[in-house]
């Protein structure tokens, strides 16, 4: 196993790589850590990525992931995977997708749990009534993301400009 800190414009990011494979990408708001460096192949291109994504350039990611959870769980984040960048859906719309309109609290859970902050992208993800809802990082990250992608692909207006 091993770990870098990345500085994003959202704070310090957490990537670890465990036997060749991202396992986590989390946002910290500890004051105290530092950006560190790395010698390790896949966290370097993890990085080079995440810094793609950020200046506009990136619109998917191309890296081996795997983290744990259950056949469900794997369900729902393969199904986070297929949202479109710059695209965002409901709980509602997940669930009919994976043809489980009855499992949204279950799917919502599923997604709380996604260990792969952006990668991942479980910030697409809507209330019904289209509200910022559940987001680990805080809703002001999913807010930055969300209209930063819009901005990126020269789509929609996100907030009142005079």
């Amino acid at each position: 196993m091993a770990e870098v800190y990345y500085l994003s414009p959202l704070g310090i990011t957490n990537i670890v790589e465990e036997d060749g494979f991202i396992t986590k990408v989390s946002i910290r708001d500890e004051e105290d850590l530092k950006p560190t460096t790395t010698d390790v192949a896949v966290l370097k291109q993890a990085i080079t990525q995440l810094e793609e994504y950020f200046a506009g350039s990136r619109k998917a990611f191309d890296l081996p992931l795997k983290q744990p959870g259950s056949d469900f769980q794997q369900a729902v984040w393969q199904e986070l995977q297929r949202i479109p960048y710059g695209s965002t859906i409901t709980y509602s719309q997940q669930s009919q997708k994976m043809n489980n309109p009855l499992g949204i609290r279950a799917i919502a859970a599923a997604n709380g749990r996604n260990n792969l902050w952006i990668l991942v992208p479980c910030h697409r993800v809507l209330g019904s009534n289209g509200s910022l809802t559940g987001y680990a990082g805080g809703l002001w990250r999913k807010k930055w993301l969300l209209e930063h992608e819009a901005k990126t692909l020269g789509v929609g207006q996100t907030t009142l400009a005079f």
